[in-house]
């Protein structure tokens, strides 16, 4: 996933400068994109706006520096909603930033797209679980190091397992209730 759709989506919301992008992203965006650094969102700011996808104001500030305030144009808004309606692939692993931000910029704006990210996400989490659940676990050792511990070597592996079924039953069962709320015109929760 590109970062400049994270941007897109939050100018969807509003105007935002460059600093309070950041701000926004280290606060309440954190689980959306992680540690985005001030010099990534400014030259994602200047491309896109490079691209035509969004345009900037001067905000002009009384004793401290002027700030460029940027904004979508007809054509970032085309851009985003190209993405958010387009096909979702899921990642290898369940609750990547792919899925997140992908479905918390889609579900305000599209509400059958983010249906179908859901619904994409919910099938291959639920295939993957019938692929792995119940396969052998076993540990096979060829001339291990003597300070390996073959017994704590399987209660680890095997702790480590139960703690990745149970994360992964705990996300099928928000994606279920997820998609529930959504299909039925519901709050998400």
């Amino acid at each position: 996933m590109k970062f400049e759709y994270v941007l897109l989506g939050l100018l969807a919301r509003r105007p935002y400068s460059g600093y309070d992008l950041r701000k926004w992203l280290e606060v309440e965006g954190q689980f959306l994109w992680a540690r985005a650094h001030h010099s990534q969102i400014y030259r994602k700011l200047g491309q896109m706006e490079a691209d035509g996808w969004i345009r900037h104001e001067v905000d002009a500030r009384e004793g401290r520096p002027d700030a460029k305030v940027y904004r979508l144009t007809p054509r970032g808004r085309e851009v985003l909603l190209e993405w958010v309606r387009s096909p979702y692939e899921p990642p290898s692993r369940f609750q990547e930033i792919d899925f997140l931000a992908r479905f918390s910029v889609a579900a305000p704006l599209d509400r059958d797209a983010a249906i179908r990210i859901v619904e994409t996400e919910l099938d291959h989490r639920r295939a993957q679980i019938a692929r792995n659940r119940h396969r052998d676990r076993t540990l096979h050792y060829d001339d291990p190091l003597p300070e390996l511990d073959q017994d704590l070597d399987a209660q680890v592996h095997q702790t480590l397992h139960q703690l990745g079924a149970a994360a992964m039953d705990r996300w099928v069962a928000w994606l279920e209730r997820t998609l529930r709320n959504l299909t039925e015109g519901k709050a998400v929760q």
